[in-house]
């Protein structure tokens, strides 16, 4: 696939995602880029902001299967994965495959979720697998997990805990529309109809060959040292009980090389990783004595942390 090709296809499905998700152009950027990466994405923010409307518009973009599960505290793993049930006429167990057997999976307030659910998809978004009853199964390809949370809410909610937050490429919050965005919402009555009329642009075959090209994506010597530099920072900032862990890293460039791709390019720029240090790093990262706070307070003092490490930082010429 020539690199033009590339480039067509890509902006292709970020004109169909903005037709509906209109006003958040570097929001759809993030999500397509970690759909390139192979990672998954948590939502962080309020009700009502279109967080579902994403998820189904860009599983229609892509012709992908698209799944739904809505978190509560009674909400068991085996409503995730399935359950194996005995077939006494054929005296064996079958397998009915839960919701995360799709390609596009939210999960609708994770922290609503017991632990013990929520380690129910660590395997799955981390090994792309799922094992019952010591039978292992391999999920569809592409497979990204959306999931969102409302840092707003505590009563009868489980915080995500750091294993868990760190198998999240990118948190990222979508925020209220701008006042003319809106407006144009309320004369439509809804996105409904537009969602329906979402027609596929890209199909998902392609989209696991443009996965296998991120590699392919070119990161000078001295981008590479920068986006080291940074995880570094983390772990040794006052502010910080704990930095960027390795998979951070990782997450980091990965990350760098997929947007660099979804904005044309077979090469990494500065401008690239430093867009990124905020949803790649921030959740990573643990905050030192009493400054942990709940909710919004908890993950701006994330941001401001990691916003000042990304002003202090040199960026290579």
């Amino acid at each position: 696939m020539q690199v033009v090709d590339v480039v067509n296809r890509l902006d292709g499905l970020k004109r169909s995602v903005a037709r509906v998700i209109r006003g958040k152009d570097e929001a759809i950027d993030w999500i397509i880029a970690a759909l390139l990466a192979r990672g998954h994405v948590l939502i962080e923010d309020i009700p009502g902001v279109g967080k579902t409307t994403l998820a189904q518009v860009l599983s229609r973009s892509l012709n992908l299967n698209f799944s739904r599960i809505q978190c509560t505290s009674d909400t068991l793993p085996s409503d995730v994965i399935g359950v194996s049930l005995w077939r006494a006429e054929r005296g064996e167990f079958e397998f009915l495959p839960g919701p995360v057997f799709t390609n596009v999976l939210l999960a609708d307030e994770i922290n609503r979720a017991t632990p013990k659910t929520q380690a129910a998809l660590l395997e799955a978004m981390n090994e792309r697998t799922v094992t019952v009853e010591k039978t292992r199964y391999r999920l569809r390809e592409p497979f990204i997990v959306l999931a969102t949370q409302n840092p707003v809410e505590y009563l009868g909610t489980y915080p995500l805990p750091e294993s868990q937050l760190d198998r999240f490429l990118l948190r990222i919050s979508l925020g209220y529309p701008d006042a003319e965005e809106e407006l144009a919402l309320l004369r439509r009555g809804g996105v409904e109809d537009e969602i329906e009329a979402v027609q596929p642009v890209l199909e998902g075959a392609v989209l696991v060959q443009l996965q296998a090209r991120i590699r392919e994506v070119r990161v000078a010597a001295p981008l590479l040292a920068y986006q080291l530099e940074l995880v570094h920072r983390t772990r040794r900032h006052p502010a910080l009980a704990l930095g960027v862990s390795t998979r951070g890293a990782l997450a980091l460039h990965r990350a760098s090389q997929a947007l660099a791709m979804v904005e044309g390019r077979d090469y990494v720029i500065p401008d690239d990783v430093r867009r990124l240090a905020l949803p790649v790093m921030a959740h990573r990262v643990v905050l030192a004595g009493g400054e942990t706070g709940e909710g919004w307070s908890r993950s701006e003092a994330e941001r401001d942390v990691i916003r000042e490490i990304v002003d202090s930082t040199p960026v290579p010429l």
